[in-house]
């Protein structure tokens, strides 16, 4: 089983130095994923609560976030190893060919190692800010994944679709990928879970237990279409999470440890690590350090 862990992003003390010495020690040790999400600004007086729960503060760190392409893309240049993954792009941020552009330019960058993940965001005025009707972001995901694909698929490529229109051209470059990056799915509505089942190659939640994601997996898997290859499921664990609610609480090493090792056994393919909400990572020297303090997590997938 692999480990991921997410990149230095959130909460404006993330420096040059610190963020190629997190990604330079995180492949030496041996890490087998890196990861990067995705917010535009911090709105003093939002209507939507934080992760779509109404009331709920959208927490400090989010207050500055490094942008989610380029932190990968810097990642792309500093490693050779270690897959390069979106958990998550919100969906109503992009348009296709633009974004296909981006995503394949980091694919070729990389030799290769993208993973695009996407989900449909819980912010009205990220979307506002974008003139996207926050009430279409399901059905706008869904187009902008079909749309991707065609861009990254044979020329000439044209699209017509609700939201999205291509004019017949020549979209290049293509992802080193064929026939395209796995596409990983954060979705867990209804609606976004049939989304998962019939268009993505990976699913992976941001909160719940173990016994949920398998009981929810297991649905997918009956949703999914025969001549699709099964789902992978990647679960995400925080050593500080973004709000104490529901199973999410600060773990110590020795915790996500026996959380990974019970993953492993359960078939998980892959586990991220979220330390972004961790306040006392603070400086450069400190975040450099972080992959070293979870080196343990590889051993517990190792088995």
């Amino acid at each position: 089983m692999e480990i991921g862990l997410t990149l230095p992003q959130l909460g404006g003390h993330v420096t040059r130095d610190g963020l190629r010495g997190f990604c330079e020690q995180a492949e030496e040790l041996g890490f087998g994923s890196l990861w990067v999400q995705e917010h535009l600004f911090y709105v003093l007086d939002p209507v939507s609560g934080y992760s779509a729960r109404p009331g709920l503060k959208v927490p400090d760190p989010y207050r500055s976030v490094l942008g989610a392409l380029e932190t990968m893309a810097a990642a792309a240049a500093w490693t050779t190893r270690p897959w390069l993954g979106t958990s998550i792009l919100v969906a109503g941020l992009h348009y296709p060919v633009r974004l296909a552009q981006q995503l394949a330019t980091i694919d070729l960058i990389s030799a290769g190692r993208v993973i695009a993940g996407f989900s449909v965001g819980w912010s009205d005025e990220e979307h506002q800010v974008m003139n996207v009707d926050p009430r279409t972001r399901g059905a706008r995901c869904a187009e902008l994944i079909d749309a991707l694909e065609a861009c990254w698929g044979p020329d000439p490529v044209a699209f017509t679709g609700r939201f999205f229109t291509i004019p017949e051209a020549e979209i290049k470059p293509k992802p080193v990928q064929s026939p395209r990056p796995r596409l990983l799915s954060g979705m867990r509505s209804p609606a976004g879970l049939r989304r998962t089942a019939e268009k993505f190659d990976i699913w992976n939640p941001a909160s719940g237990t173990l016994e949920q994601h398998l009981e929810m997996f297991a649905r997918l898997g009956e949703m999914r279409p025969e001549a699709m290859r099964p789902l992978e499921l990647y679960r995400r664990l925080f050593t500080t999470p973004p709000v104490e609610v529901a199973n999410l609480r600060p773990q110590s090493v020795e915790e996500l440890s026996a959380e990974v090792a019970r993953s492993r056994a359960a078939g998980v393919a892959a586990v991220i690590v979220d330390m972004n909400f961790d306040p006392a990572l603070n400086s450069t020297e400190k975040w450099i350090d972080v992959p070293r303090t979870l080196a343990p997590l590889l051993d517990a997938a190792a088995g």
